[in-house]
């Protein structure tokens, strides 16, 4: 036996420890948007990223017990939408912290719920979708990109919305960023 066959032992990091250190990475925040029975439904999620140009793929990573894995599977797609500063509600609307009173903007394209006003819209379809301990990474190929209008991102660090000081840059018609 190698050391990559041999049983893994238990972990001696703290997984109170380990969320406190990830914290440590300031993030955006996005609602996953998702079909469920015909209505649409979302969850929050800082766990995503790029993965690949071409072809186009992200990656959200979702825990195990959430009901987005009862409706999305390899084929099924799903809207990821990147929240701006004052979508603070929205984040803590799908994040666990429902607010009756609240208006969700859900629009759509082509039958993928996403939310009106967010400062990206995109939407994947699943193409696969892996186990990683107490989440599934699903990888999504892009079938859609929009922008929205120039506001700052939500950014999550050390369990709080902070605000972020920086310029946008602009995306050209051509696909070029300006202003780096």
């Amino acid at each position: 036996m190698n050391a990559l066959t041999q049983p893994r032992a238990e972990s001696a990091i703290d997984a109170r420890v380990l969320r406190a250190t990830m914290g440590m990475f300031a993030t955006g925040v996005t609602v996953v948007t998702y079909q469920v029975e015909g209505q649409p439904a979302g969850m929050t999620a800082n766990a995503f990223m790029s993965v690949s140009l071409e072809p186009p793929l992200v990656l959200v990573s979702v825990r195990k017990s959430s009901r987005f894995n009862q409706w999305v599977e390899e084929g099924v797609r799903f809207g990821i939408n990147i929240l701006a500063e004052d979508q603070r509600a929205l984040s803590a609307h799908f994040g666990g912290c429902p607010q009756d009173d609240l208006e969700l903007p859900f629009c759509a394209h082509e039958g993928t719920p996403l939310l009106e006003g967010s400062l990206v819209q995109l939407v994947a379809r699943a193409v696969d979708v892996h186990p990683a301990g107490d989440h599934l990474l699903y990888i999504g190929e892009l079938e859609y990109v929009r922008h929205g209008t120039q506001r700052r991102p939500l950014v999550f660090y050390s369990a709080k919305y902070q605000q972020m000081h920086a310029r946008s840059p602009m995306v050209t018609a051509q696909g070029c960023i300006e202003g780096w």
